[in-house]
């Protein structure tokens, strides 16, 4: 049964809170708003701690009370509440909360892994984009670096569209992201416009492929990657984002996975390429 709150609540005060990166790692939990994210949080498997919506929103969402079954709190909120309660311009009257499950890069990077590194990126879109993309082509887990855009931003959690809820992430600085690679076998590909042309590159497990902050490239992290790895552009284009360049890095290295799947195996995918 949901639980009407008033708008004086400790209980909303502490969601709002969540809106700043201090809030979170004081709570060790993030927010995230809409139906859409909640639907894939739920058929995620993800956890979800508690949710706020407004009794127009709770009447109108079979999935609330699904939820409620499973011992999940749901509380109603005023129009006013909600609107405080939301980082949209325009609020969904649905806000949802669950804990932060961050690792070392020592619990992510394991002997058979594909994972996908986030040097030091600052853009939110960026990094949501990356993770939705990381999702898609197969990779086992997300590290993200210290310095960088919080991976449980509002932002970084709707351009996820749902990744964040299946994806382990970890946070790490580069020598601790080097150490636990080699400990697990893993080579480190890093995305440079120095690096060999892409096509025709090796991605056999363990494999990460490091993807640069914005503005300054790999920085720092390049000391950790093995190799370097471009991608083909018309001279006259200077560069692409991070999260197109990722994005088209992953692609290249679930497609070579796959080709060679199938070329011993002849297993199949509903992943055509």
């Amino acid at each position: 049964m949901a639980v009407p709150l008033g708008r004086h609540s400790d209980r909303l005060t502490a969601v709002r809170a969540l809106h700043a990166a201090k809030g979170r790692r004081e709570q060790g939990r993030f927010a995230f708003e809409g139906f859409t994210l909640l639907q894939e949080a739920v058929y995620s498997g993800f956890p979800v701690e508690e949710i706020y919506a407004t009794p127009e929103t709770y009447e109108s969402l079979p999935l609330l009370r699904e939820v409620e079954t499973t011992g999940v709190p749901v509380f109603l909120v005023t129009h006013e509440s909600a609107a405080k309660l939301s980082t949209l311009t325009s609020g969904t009257g649905l806000v949802s909360v669950g804990g932060i499950g961050l690792r070392g890069p020592d619990a992510l990077l394991q002997p058979t892994s594909f994972s996908l590194v986030l040097a030091d990126l600052n853009d939110p879109a960026n990094a949501g984009t990356l993770l939705r993309s990381a999702d898609a082509f197969g990779c086992d887990g997300v590290v993200c670096g210290r310095a960088g855009i919080d991976p449980f931003h509002p932002k970084v959690v709707r351009g996820s569209m749902g990744a964040i809820f299946r994806l382990p992430v970890a946070v790490s600085d580069p020598q601790s992201l080097r150490k636990a690679a080699k400990a697990a076998g893993m080579r480190l590909v890093g995305l440079s416009t120095a690096g060999d042309g892409i096509e025709g590159q090796e991605w056999g497990r363990p494999v990460g492929l490091v993807v640069g902050n914005e503005r300054h490239g790999l920085g720092a992290w390049e000391a950790c990657c093995d190799r370097l790895v471009s991608i083909p552009m018309r001279e006259r284009v200077d560069s692409l984002s991070a999260a197109v360049a990722g994005s088209i890095a992953l692609f290249s290295a679930a497609r070579n996975e796959l080709r060679a799947k199938v070329k011993t195996t002849g297993a199949k995918s509903r992943m055509v390429y």
